[in-house]
């Protein structure tokens, strides 16, 4: 069964996206957001980035860009985001994704714009093999929600672990037994940061940011909640067609 948009109006999504030295890469991820007909807006908090990402940012007149002097870490960004956005759903984009196309950004929207589950959260070509496994990556950085589920911690958020914002989410929607609809992107994948920063710059970051989750939740704790969440995972039925959207291209008034 089919669901429809009559106007992307309805849709009142923000989309945020928080980035730190992404120059190189967050331009392929703004070409497609800008101006998507179902995103109401799009923010970029630039967390203290020392390359280029803000004049690339600048280059998409449409899109807000918030700037902090100094890099205070992905809890703090998020919650800079959620204070400026102004609609009713909020979508969480990483900025260093690659193969995203307007598909994916519509398939990610549509489980939540149609009321089919709370919670969409992708599920991408290069999640680690034990996420594509079990079918969800609680770690994820692509998601759709109402903001009202982050809108009303915006202080805890701000005291998270510079990485502690995907756990301290997901105990939000095991809190509140929201339903999640998983996303799959085959062809999107997500630059490592052994990419970005080389092999052992790259593989310290990957232990900090796992300290960060650490320190969010104990491990056993962690293996708890990932249980939990896939206890909400909505499974469509089969033979059900996946949602399609009617949309018009939306006018940019900016």
């Amino acid at each position: 069964m089919n669901t429809h948009f009559a106007s992307p109006d309805t849709a009142r999504i923000s989309c945020i996206i928080c980035a730190f030295n992404e120059a190189p890469r967050i331009g392929a991820v703004l070409q497609t957001v800008a101006g998507h007909p179902l995103l109401a807006e799009v923010i970029v908090v630039d967390d203290g980035s020392t390359d280029q990402t803000a004049e690339i940012v600048r280059r998409f007149p449409s899109v807000t860009l918030i700037s902090h002097p100094n890099n205070q870490g992905k809890s703090v960004a998020m919650a800079s985001g959620v204070a400026a956005a102004h609609h009713e759903f909020l979508m969480l984009l990483d900025a260093d994704l690659k193969g995203l196309a307007t598909e994916h950004v519509t398939a990610l929207a549509a489980p939540v714009l149609s009321g089919r589950s709370d919670v969409s959260v992708s599920l991408r070509q290069n999640s680690l093999f034990i996420f594509r496994v079990i079918g969800l990556d609680f770690v994820s950085g692509e998601r759709v929600f109402k903001k009202e589920l982050l809108s009303n911690a915006l202080k805890e958020i701000r005291r998270l672990p510079r990485f502690g914002i995907e756990v301290f989410l997901n105990e939000q929607i095991i809190k509140r037994q929201l339903t999640i609809t998983v996303t799959h992107w085959p062809e999107v994948t997500q630059w490592r940061k052994r990419e970005k920063l080389g092999y052992w710059k790259g593989l310290l970051a990957e232990w900090r940011m796992i300290g960060d989750l650490l320190d969010v939740v104990y491990p056993l704790a962690l293996v708890l909640q990932t249980y939990r969440l896939l206890a909400l995972r909505c499974h469509r039925p089969r033979g059900t067609v996946s949602v399609a959207l009617i949309i018009t291209p939306r006018s940019d008034t900016r």
